[in-house]
């Protein structure tokens, strides 16, 4: 019973409490712009990277599923076509 006496002696400074909501609240402010202007500034670098490149990146992407289809075409034509393997003991 001697702690529900103490919580009536609870006093809170309401002025205090709302200027630390109005900082919190400027520093997410902050943060996010933050973040805004660092993913602007990424975005811009990974244009100015893909304008520099001598094919597009769909197009090298392109060839090179070309070259894939094609190692695989012949990697399987020549583990059908290939002799059966002897074990010798």
């Amino acid at each position: 019973m001697g702690n529900a006496g103490s919580l009536r002696d609870v006093h809170l400074n309401r002025r205090r409490i709302a200027g630390v909501g109005v900082l919190i609240g400027l520093g997410g402010l902050l943060g996010f712009t933050g973040m805004l202007l660092v993913s602007s500034a990424i975005v811009s670098a990974a244009r100015q990277r893909v304008n520099q490149l001598e094919q597009p990146p769909g197009e090298l992407a392109k060839r090179t599923w070309q070259q894939a289809r094609a190692a695989t075409t012949a990697g399987a034509k020549a583990w059908r076509n290939s002799p059966p393997a002897t074990v010798s003991s």
